[in-house]
């Protein structure tokens, strides 16, 4: 099983910025699809943002513009920078890792980190 730790988070105020990292296990990490996802509290998990193995990314809507998700290989590692932050961004922010690991597809979750966002 692929292991995911998250760290970055914290609390900043309306207009700041902060940067998330998810840290990976495994050997094959630049294969993997990592994916961003957000739960405010009383809500839905939501998708935030993808980074694919071959770079592609893709954002939701709420976020483009502000949000910029990146993956370093060399460090088993994804980002996400997360600028211009609005109170509606407050939540635990959480790391996903989508691959095969030989013949088994799996996907892996972090145990997330809390981002404040006050007014």
């Amino acid at each position: 099983q692929v292991q995911l730790v998250e760290s970055g988070g914290g609390l900043v105020q309306a207009g700041g910025s902060l940067r998330l990292s998810c840290a990976a296990s495994g050997r094959t990490f630049s294969s993997y699809t990592m994916n961003w996802y957000r739960q405010a509290p009383g809500k839905e998990r939501e998708f935030v943002a993808v980074i694919s193995w071959n770079g592609g990314t893709d954002y939701t809507d709420s976020v483009k513009g502000r949000f910029i998700i990146s993956r370093d290989n060399a460090k088993n590692t994804v980002y996400l920078q997360m600028n211009s932050l609005k109170p509606e961004d407050t939540a635990i922010y959480y790391c996903n890792a989508e691959g095969r690991l030989g013949a088994t597809l799996f996907a892996s979750w972090g145990q997330g980190t809390q981002v404040t966002v006050s007014s």
